[in-house]
């Protein structure tokens, strides 16, 4: 078909860059072996190799109209974010780093780590704890954010307010998902060349740290564990996981995106800010951080089902929601060492969307 053969550069893009950062985990596992989680970069190659595979059966459609949604998707997706990524990087070499010659010492990973290392030793208490989770979370839930506004913009303010659905032929369902693809899978790729420079201090030669902008290596400092300076930064592993469970109807994605972000905040927020028995001992977890995080899950799974899917009745709704939120504490009560921003949306999908086809 047409729209497989025009998806095509996405697909060899995410392709290309998942076996690129499978290169970059095997060489941090042979120079930091301890710090390096191997196994999640295994299941990050997996998912951005599927995320390339899925993305033409997003658009696998006899509909013309929306060809051109579609052309431009890829547009967007191939040239305008690679660009806009090659043109910042430019940027900083060319008026940044080569204008201040100090600024590749100041950008080294080694003189960063060792500021991190020095703010953690300086913030052991619990409330900075709290801060230092409360960044991270609010910056994994931005992604969950995005996706809600751009479905609401499409189907209720392009679609239902503006009419436009008519004029260009398509429903507003139709241009909600394309904008929520388009938007995903170029963020997905600039994360992605954020880890292909900041991780590009393994190799001598070829350190290209010294490019990210001092803004975004501050708010990387305050949303980071010390372990993740050595891993896939989690936000794209987050929005890559999003991708397999986005055939599910919308109201269950957007359970499972929310049980990801705020569930899971919830979890982490509340254990730190109001725990006192850790379960296991060994572990950082604690008894009120798993109960948070299931009450939570339950509540914002509700939420979105009531919203989006209005074909179910309440005890539907209350079934599906208890599902989801189960499955959360199961996995959070395991304490994997998977990275739980796999884990979380696509087996609380699987429960959820099993519940609502069997319901």
């Amino acid at each position: 078909m047409v729209y497989d053969i025009v998806s095509l550069p996405v697909t060899i893009l995410f392709i290309v860059g998942g076996l690129g950062l499978f290169y970059y985990a095997i060489k941090l596992n042979d120079s930091h072996p301890e710090e390096h989680n191997f196994t999640n970069s295994i299941l990050t190659l997996i998912l951005w190799i599927t995320a390339g595979l899925l993305y033409p059966l997003f658009f696998s459609t006899n509909d013309l109209s929306l060809s051109l949604f579609l052309v431009l998707s890829v547009f967007f997706i191939c040239i305008f974010t690679p660009s806009l990524i090659i043109l910042i990087l430019y940027y900083q070499y060319q008026f940044v780093v080569k204008k201040n010659p100090n600024t590749k010492v100041k950008r080294n990973f080694n003189t960063f780590l060792k500021h991190f290392d020095k703010e953690l030793e300086a913030n052991t208490s619990r409330s900075q704890k709290l801060k230092t989770e409360m960044h991270r979370k609010a910056l994994h839930l931005f992604p969950a954010g995005a996706i809600i506004f751009l479905w609401v913009f499409g189907v209720y303010i392009w679609d239902g307010l503006w009419n436009a659905g008519i004029v260009w032929g398509i429903t507003g369902e139709e241009f909600s998902k394309f904008l929520i693809l388009t938007v995903g899978y170029s963020g997905i790729l600039v994360f992605g060349a954020l880890d292909y420079i900041r991780l590009s201090f393994i190799f001598e030669n070829h350190n290209l740290f010294h490019l990210i902008p001092d803004n975004v290596l501050n708010l990387l400092s305050k949303s980071m564990k010390r372990k993740e300076n050595f891993e896939f930064i989690r936000p794209t592993v987050l929005i890559l996981s999003f991708v397999p469970i986005f055939f599910f109807p919308f109201g269950v994605f957007t359970a499972n995106i929310l049980i990801a972000t705020i569930g899971d905040g919830a979890a982490s927020i509340f254990g730190l800010g109001f725990g006192k028995i850790n379960f296991p001992k060994s572990s950082e977890k604690t008894i009120i951080g798993y109960l948070a995080g299931f009450f939570t899950s339950f509540i914002v799974s509700i939420i979105p089902l009531v919203l989006f899917e209005s074909i179910l009745d309440i005890n539907e709704i209350l079934i599906i929601a208890f599902g989801g939120a189960s499955m959360y504490f199961v996995i959070d009560i395991s304490n994997l060492k998977i990275d739980d921003n796999i884990l979380n949306p696509i087996l609380c999908a699987l429960i959820m969307g099993f519940l609502y086809f069997q319901l």
